[in-house]
């Protein structure tokens, strides 16, 4: 990720995929083992469950601001983990003779264990100047629900409850005295989803529900367990609509309500509250099929966001899109050849609270073709069909390049993918 400023005609310093600091990078793997066990315990019951274990380990070097913080060395980072999850999950069902609906409920329980989770300044990627974090982290996070599905003539009536329960435990290494720092949090979340089906071709639902934001555990005992799991509110209200039979609208207005946004500040290894916030918007969603085999897709959405605590102009959420549009269209003929072309779209949204600095938005095309023989398929994938120079990740960031004397804040980028050919071979077995 670099500045706008550095791959500029006048500048000369990079081009769009060169680097200021060539030693940023790192490499990251990650292995599952999943297990899943389902059993029909009578004509009305049945349960699922599923144990699971996953091995990650990370390695990254970045470098935010370049010689923003140290003029000699630059500000490199390095973050560094290997966490092992452990996990399961349970789910009973349960269908009534006399009533028509059915009842469910289930537990689950996952367990990170992560070994060395450090945040280091280096340089060259060999040498620690200074380390910011460094400790092993235990969360485990146990949850069980009760949810019912009720007809009523037209009305479906869907409640649900769900209570979890989370333990943070922290050894900090970086303590003269390495001791174990715990704290606890339960949080219970109520759900109802109301349903009108006014015909087979027409739907109309109200969607409502609390959930919550779950926080880093190194803060968490930091701030000795204070915002731990801020809540959340929303609700979603539309409908389904099948006019024709081959053709399907979905339209919704929708509300959230945060009562604390997190921003992760990963060169300085905090997460920052930045107070309550507000989203609300349109979804609509179209599915049509003008002939036989031939299928059109479309979505948009629009959406506001805002801080609730700030002035107004300078209630911007960085980064929260205002207007998204994806489409695409695609067709496959009865002797296995297919193809499609895909269109994104994301408008230009704030970098920063008082919108001062805009993330640049993009329009681009992707072009798939392919045969499909029994169990084999062959197939092309064309991504950014146009060529178009478009920046995937963007942050409002200040910083410092080595020949400047004084700092800068504007949009630093990451660049998307150029136009690319990729051929693909799938075999069924």
């Amino acid at each position: 990720m670099f500045p706008l400023r550095s791959c500029e005609i006048d500048s000369g310093l990079i081009t769009r995929f060169g680097a200021i600091d060539d030693m940023e990078g790192g490499q990251t793997s990650r292995t599952n083992l999943v297990l899943n066990y389902d059993k029909t315990l009578s004509q009305n019951a049945s349960i699922k469950n599923k144990v699971f274990y996953s091995n990650y380990n990370f390695e990254l070097f970045s470098n935010f601001t370049f010689f923003l913080e140290d003029p000699i060395y630059g500000d490199q980072i390095k973050q560094k983990e290997t966490r092992n999850i452990f996990g399961l999950n349970s789910d009973y069902k349960l269908s009534f003779n006399n009533i028509d609906g059915n009842f469910s409920a289930g537990l689950s329980l996952r367990y990170d264990q992560s070994f060395g989770n450090e945040l280091s300044l280096t340089a060259n990627r060999n040498e620690t100047i200074t380390p910011i974090q460094l400790g092993d982290i235990n969360e485990t996070n146990f949850g069980t629900y009760i949810n019912g599905k009720f007809n009523f003539g037209k009305f479906i009536i869907n409640p649900a409850l769900r209570l979890d329960y989370f333990n943070f435990v922290y050894n900090d290494a970086l303590l003269n005295n390495y001791k174990t720092q715990p704290e606890t949090k339960s949080i219970l979340s109520p759900k109802l989803n109301v349903l009108y089906n006014y015909n087979d071709n027409l739907q109309l639902y109200l969607k409502t529900g609390k959930g919550f934001h779950s926080n880093d555990t190194r803060v968490v005992v930091a701030q000795s367990g204070l915002t731990i799991l801020p809540a959340s509110y929303g609700f979603d209200v539309g409908y389904i609509w099948k006019p024709i039979p081959n053709l399907l609208f979905n339209t919704a207005y929708w509300y959230l309500f945060l009562e604390q946004e997190f921003v992760y500040v990963g060169d300085a290894g905090i997460v920052e509250p930045s107070g309550k916030t507000r989203r609300q918007g349109l979804d609509f969603g179209l599915r049509y099929e003008p002939i036989n085999q031939l299928y059109f897709n479309l979505d948009a959405t629009y959406t506001r966001a805002r801080a609730i605590e700030e002035a107004n102009g300078e209630d911007y959420i960085p980064l929260a899109p205002d207007f998204t549009f994806v489409s695409g269209i695609n067709y496959k003929t009865k002797s296995g050849f297919y193809g499609g072309m895909q269109l994104k779209h994301i408008n230009d949204r704030p970098a920063n609270e008082d919108n001062s600095i805009n993330a640049e938005g993009y329009t681009i095309c992707d072009l798939n073709l392919g045969y499909q023989l029994k169990n084999v398929t062959l197939g092309i994938q064309v991504q950014n069909l146009f060529d178009v120079d478009w920046n995937e990740t963007q942050f409002a960031t200040e910083s410092r390049l080595q020949n400047e004397t004084a700092s800068v804040e504007e949009i630093h980028f990451t660049p998307g993918t150029p136009f690319f050919i990729k051929g693909t071979l799938t075999v069924n077995f």
